[in-house]
């Protein structure tokens, strides 16, 4: 069994900062990409950003420039740093991370942690 625990959501202030973490534990042989997404009342959820265990990144072009993905592979933790944040950036925000366990290989999801960027 393998759980995903998000935490660092909040109210914040546009052009404020915030740093989102999201720890996998549990029964892991290895962690290969691990991610967020995000999601906004009434829309699709959406790729925010990913980062392999070889530490390649790739992110949405509304998030370049702004938000940095990083990971300690030691922790199985994925954190994801967003600056100049923006009111289109609230959302739900959720974690996964594509684990390989003695079952086989599974994407598995973190809880949402929400952001609201709000004056």
């Amino acid at each position: 069994q393998v759980q995903l625990v998000a935490s660092g959501g909040g109210l914040v202030q546009p052009g404020g900062s915030l740093r989102l973490s999201c720890a996998a534990s549990g029964s892991i042989f290895s962690i290969y990409a691990m991610g967020w997404y995000r999601q906004a009342p009434g829309k699709q959820r959406e790729l925010v950003a990913v980062i392999t265990s070889g530490g390649s990144t790739n992110y949405a072009d509304s998030v370049k420039d702004r938000f940095t993905i990083s990971r300690d592979n030691a922790k199985n933790t994925v954190y994801l740093q967003m600056n100049s944040l923006k009111p289109e950036d609230t959302a739900a925000y959720y974690c996964n991370a594509d684990v390989t366990t003695t079952l086989g290989v599974r994407t598995y999801w973190g809880q949402g942690t929400q952001v609201t960027v709000s004056s």
